[in-house]
């Protein structure tokens, strides 16, 4: 099997996959230590495709000869998840199946999907918090200019000695 996500033609499918590709907004990682939020599609296990393939990363020959890496595929969009973030194969199985069920969430319902909703609100108080740094940093250089201003001015004002 390849390294691509889905194998699918380009098209409307493919937009909604690049939603999902690597390096834009959350990452797995970071999307699987969300809260479980009720409102995201449920996953029937009808339309999933399981796998376990051997482990990667750290660890040496105990990570890498066993088994525990879970690889799932949603077959009706294609999305294709692998979750190898901890030793325990239930472990993998619950974080592939969260992290799947967000990204199925957010290809049908593309930025109505509470992961989206939740990924714009942390821009935007992202982009507040550098506005606030910008502006409290203009403040201090303005204070720092007229403070410099004042003391040339006393200098200029003081008698020789």
């Amino acid at each position: 099997m390849a390294d691509r996500a889905c194998a699918a033609p380009r098209g409307l499918l493919w937009q909604k996959l690049a939603l999902l590709s690597p390096g834009r907004g959350a990452t797995a990682v970071q999307a699987a230590g969300r809260k479980d939020c009720p409102t995201l599609l449920p996953l029937h296990e009808e339309e999933l495709e399981e796998r376990f393939v051997k482990g990667h990363g750290p660890g040496g020959q105990a990570t890498n000869k066993t088994s525990n890496c879970v690889v799932l595929k949603h077959v009706p969009s294609g999305i294709v998840v692998k979750c190898h973030q901890t030793r325990s194969i239930d472990s993998n199985r619950k974080l592939a199946r969260q992290i799947l069920r967000e990204k199925v969430d957010v290809f049908y319902n593309g930025d109505s999907s509470p992961i989206c909703r939740a990924r714009r609100e942390a821009e935007r108080r992202k982009q507040e918090r550098k506005k606030r740094a910008r502006d409290t940093l203009e403040k201090k250089k303005a204070l720092k200019q007229l403070r410099e201003a004042s003391r040339d001015a006393a200098a200029e004002g003081a008698p020789p000695d």
